[in-house]
């Protein structure tokens, strides 16, 4: 049977388990039933009032005094705890590598160095960050090299926190500027390099002036950030255009390696020409001196014979014709056979001495054979009909 039903044992099946508990409200009877809330309460009280010094409250009495001390004390134990979570938020420590920029209403109001430092919330905001530590970032992305190429570049770009108010205050987000100049700085190098610079020894030279045009954005901008080194990877192909890639890169070599080649040729060719270009030089020179010398020694010879003539007429003829005779008849390959009474003359012509003394008058000198031939032409007709005549009969 439940305890609450007609006829029941109310005091044996009582579940607050209290058989003399506080009486029902208005009615008169002696019905025992759950504690009165109004008791916990006052109770309650009692415990906090002894906490805070106040008087322990008898039996079941209320009283309206001791009603608004335990209001009181509540309400302190309240702002106690309240200050303790503000204290808590407000105290707060810079570690040595840290700097904490703080804004009071709004407004820059002081960067606070390492150490114990309280602010004001929430009138102070505080932006507290690590301003030693190397940060980085990491870029890839397709470009157009300067000889219409399309290539991968990826990079990584290392940077610090220069100077935390900027960082805070002149960008909203200074590290999506940071990504947005990158990416123009290494366009505009990459637009302006060749695509062998890019893939080749050109990397060094341009990561350098990637890292120095970043720079000047990110001041331009005044980020507070300062950038420490940019590292360009290795750039390849879109896996998309490879196989075409490779093929423009072998046929670069195979001209390359023409190239090389001829340059080896022209080496070794251009020199043994200019070699036989200066020799001919030389030995054209060596001729007009031989020459010159020649003609003016002939002259010289002319010019004493010339003065012996006019001493000695008929000596000097006779002289210049038996020498000139001799000159001319010791280099003809003509024999002319006479009889003992000066007929039957016969002329006879050796073949093979004719060929002979010709490939030898070839390497002969030709001014020598034509200054004889002119002396034994010239001279003998200044001679006298007569003793020419006299010179045919001996």
């Amino acid at each position: 049977m439940a305890w609450n039903e007609p006829g029941g044992n109310s005091n044996n099946q009582d579940p607050w388990g209290s058989g003399g508990g506080g009486r029902r409200g208005g009615g008169g009877g002696d019905q025992k039933g759950p504690p009165d809330l109004d008791e916990a309460f006052r109770k309650l009280q009692d415990s906090l009032n002894g906490m805070f010094g106040g008087k322990k409250r008898g039996g079941g009495s209320s009283s309206s005094g001791g009603g608004r001390r335990g209001g009181f004390a509540l309400i302190w134990v309240g702002l106690v705890l309240l200050l303790a979570v503000w204290l808590a938020n407000a105290i707060y420590i810079v570690d040595e590598q840290e700097q904490a920029v703080v804004l009071r209403l709004g407004k820059y109001h002081e960067t606070v160095g390492p150490g114990l430092n309280i602010y004001f919330p929430p009138f102070d905001r505080k932006f507290q960050a690590n301003v030693t530590r190397e940060r980085s970032y990491s870029k890839q992305g397709q470009m157009l090299t300067e000889d219409e190429n399309i290539i991968e570049v990826p990079l990584t770009v290392q940077y610090k926190i220069s100077n935390l108010q900027a960082f805070v205050l002149n960008v909203e987000n200074p590290e999506g500027s940071l990504q947005h100049a990158t990416d123009s700085a290494v366009r505009h190098v990459v637009g302006s390099t060749a695509m062998d610079q890019v893939l080749t020894e050109g990397r060094e030279a341009m990561a350098g002036e990637v890292k120095e045009r970043l720079q000047r954005f990110l001041d331009n901008y005044a980020t507070g950030i300062i950038v420490t080194q940019v590292n360009l990877q290795s750039a390849a192909a879109p896996r998309e255009v490879q196989e075409a890639f490779d093929d423009v890169i072998r046929a670069r070599e195979d001209e390359q390696r023409e190239k090389n080649q001829a340059e080896s040729y022209a080496n070794g060719v251009i020199p043994e020409a200019r070699g036989q270009a200066q020799r001919m030089l030389e030995e054209a020179s060596g001729y007009r001196d031989a020459v010159i010398s020649r003609a003016q020694g002939e002259a010289d010879r002319f010019t004493k014979l010339v003065a012996e003539y006019h001493k000695a007429p008929e000596v000097t003829r006779e002289r210049l014709y038996l020498e000139t005779i001799q000159e001319v008849m010791s280099n003809t390959s003509k024999v002319l056979v006479t009889g003992e009474s000066g007929q039957n003359n016969l002329l006879y012509l050796p073949l093979d001495k004719m060929i002979n003394s010709r490939s030898g008058a070839e390497r002969s000198s030709p001014a020598t054979v034509s200054s004889a031939s002119t002396q034994a032409t010239r001279l003998p007709t200044e001679l006298d009909p007569r003793e020419m005549r006299t010179r045919e009969a001996r």
